[in-house]
C-alpha cells in the first residue's frame, strides 16, 4: 500500500481488526521511510461494477463517490456514523446481487433515497432535491407531502416493569 505522506511502497500493517458490523477489515499501517501512520480499509468486492450514465458513458462505480453524497446530504444532521455506514454498505450489496455489473445512475440515486429515507427525513429532501434536480418551492413541498401522507412506524411500546415483591422479613 502506498504512503499517501511520502509515496512510498514498503508500508506495514501494525493492526488488523474487523469493522463493527464485520463487513470490512481496518488496518492501522506505518510508512517506515517517513514514520506517517494511516488507516485503510479491506471490503468483499463481488464484482466490478460499472456505472452507466445518463449520456451513456460507462464508469468505474465509487464506493467513496456514493458515501460523500451520502454524507453531503446528512452534513449537520445527527445520525450516528455507523448507521450509515450500514446504509452505504447495504446499497452496495444490493448493486452487486441485482445486476450483471452494469448500473443505471437512476438505479442508485433510488436506492440512496430509500436508505436515506429510512436515515433521517431532511437528509432524504436534500438528496432528491439534487437528484430530482427541484427547480421550485412546489417541488419540496410535493416531495414533503409525500413524506407527511407515509404511515409512520408505531412507536415502540416501553419495556414493562416488573415490581418488586416487598420481602417478608
Amino acid at each position: 500500500m502506498r504512503c499517501p505522506y511520502c509515496g512510498g511502497l514498503d508500508t506495514q500493517v501494525k493492526d488488523s481488526r474487523p469493522t463493527e458490523d464485520s463487513s470490512s477489515i481496518r488496518r492501522r499501517r506505518v510508512c517506515p521511510d517517513c514514520g506517517g501512520r494511516f488507516t485503510t480499509f479491506e471490503r468483499v468486492q463481488l464484482r466490478e461494477l460499472m456505472v452507466v450514465k445518463k449520456s451513456g458513458r460507462r464508469v468505474p462505480f465509487d464506493r467513496d463517490k456514493l458515501m460523500r453524497s451520502v454524507q453531503v446530504a446528512l452534513r449537520k444532521r445527527s445520525v450516528e456514523p455507523e448507521r450509515v455506514e450500514r446504509m452505504v454498505n447495504g446499497v452496495v450489496r444490493q448493486l452487486e446481487s441485482q445486476t450483471d455489473g452494469d448500473i443505471p445512475t437512476e438505479r442508485i440515486g433510488e436506492l440512496v433515497m430509500e436508505g436515506l429515507k429510512a436515515l433521517d427525513d431532511v437528509a432524504y429532501v436534500r438528496f432528491a432535491s439534487v437528484y430530482r434536480n427541484f427547480r421550485e418551492a412546489r417541488d419540496f413541498n410535493a416531495i414533503v407531502g409525500e413524506l407527511q401522507a407515509e404511515p409512520e412506524a408505531a412507536p415502540e411500546p416501553a419495556p414493562v416493569r416488573k415490581r418488586k415483591e416487598p420481602s417478608a422479613t
